[in-house]
């Protein structure tokens, strides 16, 4: 469980913004399940979506998203990630394959969360933000997720990762504009 709480160079927890977001997202309870959905709900709806609303800079550390106020979905999940991790609820990466284009020729990998709850184990769970026609919402032990693969070639990839993908960090550094990057979206 320690990789899932640890910090790095993307998932900078210790950042002093992060740590002080993170201490006021924390339920006054002190319920985990009540941190980790005041967390998940502050990165959706909070963040901006780089791609809907068509903004810069590209994002990538957790810290970075938040100052930006921006991400792309995996940028969500890197800041999501962050501010869990700062409250001790063990957090990691899941991925989706969806189709780009209706040709079924282009697709590329969504980024969300899988997070560990005590009542409920891992659930995944995705702050990408909503808009119409897609609905993300957290209600453990459901995941109500903002999509669902459908078409051929589609899928949920199975495993969880303690760190991002090394394909999503390379494209989120590698372009400045959310424009470049959307054309250039990492594929498994």
């Amino acid at each position: 469980m320690q990789a899932y709480l640890q910090e790095t160079t993307i998932i900078d927890w210790k950042h002093p913004d992060i740590l002080g977001l993170a201490a006021d997202l924390k339920c006054r309870s002190g319920a985990k399940f009540g941190t980790a959905r005041n967390s998940f709900e502050f990165v959706r709806d909070e963040i901006r979506h780089s791609g809907d609303f068509e903004l810069n800079p590209v994002t990538c550390r957790a810290s970075d998203v938040l100052s930006a106020g921006t991400g792309f979905c995996f940028a969500k999940s890197h800041l999501l990630a962050a501010l869990l991790r700062a409250n001790e609820i063990p957090a990691g990466f899941s991925y989706q394959r969806l189709l780009l284009d209706g040709a079924g020729k282009r697709f590329c990998l969504h980024g969300l969360n899988s997070v560990y709850l005590d009542r409920y184990g891992w659930v995944r769970v995705d702050a990408r933000g909503n808009k119409p026609g897609i609905t993300a919402e957290f209600i453990p032990p459901q995941e109500r997720l903002a999509y669902t693969p459908s078409a051929v070639g589609e899928r949920d990839l199975p495993q969880l990762y303690a760190d991002p993908l090394p394909q999503v960090v390379e494209v989120l550094t590698r372009f400045d504009s959310y424009q470049s990057l959307t054309e250039n979206l990492p594929d498994v």
